[in-house]
């Protein structure tokens, strides 16, 4: 009962121009989310909805469907936005929902599934694995730079470093889901799902 990242990770034929040039490509897409994300009634720097989230699961045990589906159409595109920029896809991240990247929750059944006590302290008892996570992170960025290099004179994403951006993504989204999104109670864990 955790989350589900699905992207369709291009290794061949890569489009060399528009990784030499990503970072800049990316900033109107950036932009955009960064307007949606970092609204005032975000609770924190992603710009996902936690805080009424945490406090509607403690006293009423419901997860508003509302606030559900702004976190999810939210998690998406943030996860368009990373596989795009790590390389992962040659595609521009879009706005609207699309097959090639999805984020997939679990049935929460309105909340009734989750504990009503613990959304409040997730944020605390996920410290260990951002820890990790971070360790993750540095080598993510060796591996997208390598990968970037690869891109640039072969065309191609050699496999591994495609299959460590997919699997940091995907490590990054069950800390989100468990720790920000609040749609499961199951703890991260530790390793990346390589």
């Amino acid at each position: 009962m955790s989350i589900e990242t699905n992207i369709e990770v291009k290794l061949t034929n890569r489009d060399r121009k528009s990784a030499f040039f990503r970072l800049i490509l990316v900033i109107p897409i950036a932009v955009w989310a960064g307007t949606i994300t970092n609204s005032s009634i975000s609770f924190n720097s992603l710009g996902l909805i936690s805080g009424s989230v945490a406090l509607a699961l403690l006293f009423t045990g419901i997860y508003p469907s509302y606030l559900l589906t702004f976190n999810h159409a939210i998690l998406e595109l943030q996860t368009r936005i990373s596989a795009y920029v790590f390389l992962l896809t040659d595609k521009y991240p879009t706005l609207e929902r699309n097959d090639e990247v999805s984020v997939i929750f679990p049935d929460i059944k309105g909340g009734a599934t989750l504990s009503r006590g613990k959304a409040i302290v997730k944020w605390i008892l996920v410290l260990p694995v951002v820890i990790v996570g971070a360790v993750y992170a540095v080598g993510g960025l060796a591996v997208v730079l390598y990968g970037w290099f690869s891109i640039l004179f072969t065309g191609n994403l050699p496999e591994f470093a495609g299959k460590y951006i997919y699997a940091l993504i995907s490590f990054w989204n069950e800390i989100a889901g468990y720790a920000l999104v609040l749609v499961t109670d199951e703890y991260p864990g530790f390793a990346l799902a390589l």
